[in-house]
């Protein structure tokens, strides 16, 4: 029997994009942030233990405007991936499943993601000066 081209499964180019599968690949997206985050926490962390020029250097590059916009970037995945993680905990509990429901959570999970980084940068920012 001849080996015949499969048909493969409508993908990206038959599905328009909607909110569940955009918040999808951001949670996974966010994940991936967090681990690479993680590290810089592990050296800042080390950094801090050796004090003297570790810590200066780290903290010079942490306060960069790189590492600022670095920080930022963490603590926004931070947040998203944490709201949406409590978003997925609520479905395996058995709510939300209703598309209503769905979009709501979604959009009030983007809203307080805003919300909370622009929160946390406010005081951090507040109480540095």
């Amino acid at each position: 029997m001849p080996n015949r081209a499969r048909p493969l499964s409508p993908h990206l180019q038959i599905y328009r994009p909607q909110i569940t599968t955009t918040m999808s690949i951001m949670h996974r997206i966010t994940g991936i942030i967090l681990s690479f985050g993680a590290f810089v926490l592990a050296w800042w962390l080390l950094a801090v233990a050796q004090g003297g020029e570790a810590h200066e250097l780290a903290s010079a590059c942490l306060a960069s405007p790189f590492g600022k916009l670095a920080l930022f970037g963490f603590s926004l995945a931070l947040v998203y991936h944490l709201l949406n993680g409590i978003r997925h905990l609520l479905w395996d509990a058995g709510w939300g499943f209703q598309i209503p429901q769905v979009y709501k959570s979604g959009y009030t999970v983007l809203a307080l993601t805003v919300v909370f980084t622009a929160a946390i940068w406010f005081f951090a920012l507040r109480g540095a000066a």
